[in-house]
């Protein structure tokens, strides 16, 4: 009897392991992370018909003029879209997991003029109360090649893209700017 749960043990101890290892080789870990979230009066519903079309940020991010569908199909995973900002950078970001009956989609960057290098974010709405809540995560590092960026500001930077958002979703809404 001691013998085996001696095996069993080691098992166990080998099958983590191996998840260890392949948890830490399939998605390395980002240094910075940013999470904001904001509660609207709108239902999730009605919340996710603004937000749930992978190209439809020009709806209501006031920082983007305009989004492209470069391949795939919008809102199917591996999509990728392009971004002209109003001030002409552009932005490339694939899709990696859209659940419209969840309200949730998780992108990445794949080309950007932005200090971040592995950017991978999450972009979901929950219900609260009689209303929502929309939650906007994700992780990064910063680009050493941004010298001149801290990480502090790395953070700011893309905490203020999403205030920004959150700020243009609320017009898009109808609700009052907070």
């Amino acid at each position: 009897m001691t013998t085996l749960r001696a095996v069993r043990a080691g098992q166990v101890r080998n099958a983590l392991a191996i998840a260890c290892l392949v948890a830490a080789t399939a998605a390395p870990a980002a240094d910075l992370s940013v999470s904001e979230s904001t509660t609207l009066n709108a239902s999730p519903s009605a919340v996710w018909k603004v937000l749930g079309k992978f190209s439809g940020l020009p709806g209501w991010h006031p920082a983007v003029a305009t989004t492209d569908i470069l391949k795939g199909k919008d809102n199917a995973k591996g999509a990728v879209r392009s971004i002209k900002t109003k001030d002409g950078a552009v932005i490339v970001e694939e899709l990696l997991s859209y659940d419209g009956s969840a309200h949730s989609m998780t992108y990445r960057i794949a080309e950007s003029p932005l200090p971040v290098t592995g950017y991978v974010s999450t972009l979901a709405v929950a219900p609260s109360g009689s209303g929502s809540v929309v939650f906007w995560r994700s992780g990064f590092d910063r680009d050493p090649a941004a010298r001149d960026v801290t990480d502090a500001k790395a953070r700011e930077i893309i905490s203020g893209i999403y205030q920004a958002g959150f700020e243009g979703l609320r017009a898009a809404l109808g609700e009052t700017p907070r």
